[in-house]
């Protein structure tokens, strides 16, 4: 079993609108439910778990009816932090689904996850026993110790990469993770590959795209907007 767990229980305090950014509207549709469509519509999704904010929990439930969203099939509250509430979602898999089946986490406000990003994702878990959506840097990188007023540094661009999401990894290991965390006293790592990493890990790379935005300010918002109103043009390989 494939279970994509989208983290949606963010307070959106960045974004500096009236309700959480997950659920601001686009055409007529809530931000959250573009991400889930997604994973709807992707073969290889057998299920969808929500990780929401405690009052919105009725409202996620009400809108995947609306939508046909019929992949999903739990909706959990979130914690303080975002590692804790992947963690209260994962608590919840581990009474539902096996150990061994593949959990990949997603931001919810990561609304253009396309078809080709999910798959490849699968694919290199396949290869590897896990799998992180990431892209290149293409900006020149400097190093400031001085808040970003000064710099005298630079990263050669060519070693680094920007992650996303999904990650991809079998529940009992992001269980094992998300525990370690608990022992070692580490928090406040929401991004699954950021804690792996720390617990010593190889993180392995999957194809994420620039497209694959997450929006967290208004600039997002803009240009989510704009990349959902146009089209591809043909002749663009």
């Amino acid at each position: 079993m494939v279970v994509a767990l989208l983290t949606a229980a963010g307070s959106g305090t960045r974004m500096g609108q009236d309700i959480p950014k997950q659920f601001i509207h686009v055409d007529n549709k809530p931000l959250i439910i573009y991400t889930m469509e997604a994973f709807q519509n992707h073969p290889s999704i057998d299920a969808i778990i929500v990780v929401t904010l405690p009052a919105w929990k009725e409202v996620v439930s009400a809108y995947a009816g609306q939508f046909n969203i019929t992949k999903l099939k739990w909706i959990v509250s979130g914690g303080e932090t975002g590692q804790e509430s992947i963690y209260n979602a994962l608590c919840k898999l581990k009474n539902e689904i096996d150990a061994d089946d593949i959990v990949m986490v997603h931001d919810g406000n990561r609304c253009l996850v396309s078809a080709e990003i999910i798959s490849n994702s699968l694919a290199v878990y396949q290869q590897h026993g896990s799998a992180v959506a990431a892209i290149p840097c293409v900006e020149a990188v400097f190093r400031s110790v001085d808040g970003g007023n000064t710099s005298r540094e630079s990263i050669p661009r060519e070693s680094l990469f920007r992650t996303q999401t999904p990650h991809t990894y079998q529940l009992k290991k992001l269980l094992w993770a998300h525990e370690k965390a608990k022992e070692l006293n580490i928090k406040n790592t929401a991004a699954s590959c950021t804690l792996m990493q720390e617990l010593g890990e190889t993180v392995y790379f999957s194809r994420g795209s620039e497209e694959n935005l997450k929006i967290t300010t208004v600039d997002d918002m803009m240009i989510f907007k704009a990349l959902h109103s146009v089209k591809k043009d043909s002749w663009l390989k």
